[in-house]
């Protein structure tokens, strides 16, 4: 791998094969930017393609794991047919290249998840997660459809009771109520996070490589199986994308208050 072709993201070897990649704007909570989300998207083949690389563990550089997506960014794509186009492909690659890298992936979710951290986060084959990070699918509150992984994985890991309780109200959630339904492999606490993940990542690189791997190629087969709904939510997010509810969602949260959707104003 060549790690300075890479901007936001940062990499640390570690002993037996064991790669730590940090998502490194920690000024701006981690949050995506198109020039992080292309990085995040296309890393992952190259850890799989990569022979001095067994298992990666992938953090977050300060306090949070990733903010979701710069809002900036969120506003350039606002009613922007080729950017959403781009966002499309690009969002699929980050989540197939995650659910088909060969080698395993430990998520060590040391603060808030949200948008394209939360699909690393729980795309990853195990998830440790400190017990005070806030986590949540948002998109709804964004006036966008809940596309990247939700509709794909949420279901599988919660049950769909859950799934559409934090898919249709965006609420967050803790670690440890994450832990407590099923959402992330173990919650502790934050001090402990990397260290915990980082011990998992050892003790799989230092196993039999191809059982582990072929293990974790079989259970994916259940995301791969599940690619239609995922392909169908993230064409209807980049639908709404084109939409006007998002213009006033991204200005909600940028003005810190409710937002007035257009769609609520209208009956039906």
């Amino acid at each position: 791998m060549d790690f300075t072709q890479y901007k936001h993201l940062a990499f640390t070897r570690h002993d037996d094969g064991v790669l730590l990649v940090t998502l490194n704007r920690p000024a701006a909570y981690n949050a995506t930017d198109e020039r992080m989300h292309g990085e995040l998207a296309r890393v992952w083949r190259e850890v799989s393609d990569d022979p001095g690389t067994r298992v990666a563990v992938v953090t977050g550089a300060g306090k949070a794991f990733c903010a979701g997506g710069d809002l900036a960014m969120v506003q350039r794509m606002a009613g922007d047919h080729a950017r959403v186009a781009h966002m499309l492909s690009e969002m699929s690659d980050l989540a197939y290249n995650v659910i088909n890298c060969e080698k395993p992936i430990v998520s060590a979710v040391n603060g808030v998840a949200v948008g394209a951290g939360l699909v690393v986060a729980l795309l990853a084959d195990i998830c440790v997660c400190a017990e005070d990070a806030r986590l949540g699918d948002g998109h709804v509150k964004l006036g966008v459809a809940a596309g990247d992984h939700a509709a794909m994985i949420w279901p599988l890991l919660v049950g769909m009771a859950k799934a559409r309780y934090y898919l249709l109200t965006g609420e967050m959630l803790t670690g440890a109520e994450a832990e407590r339904i099923g959402l992330v492999s173990l919650a502790i606490p934050r001090d402990r996070v990397l260290e915990t993940a980082l011990g998992i990542a050892n003790e799989l690189a230092t196993g039999s490589q191809l059982a582990i791997r072929w293990t974790k190629r079989a259970l994916n087969n259940w995301l791969r199986s599940a690619g239609p709904i995922f392909d169908q939510s993230a064409a209807y997010e980049m639908l709404t994308f084109l939409g006007p509810d998002v213009a006033e969602g991204a200005a909600a949260l940028r003005e810190k208050r409710a937002p007035r959707f257009p769609s609520a104003a209208r009956a039906g």
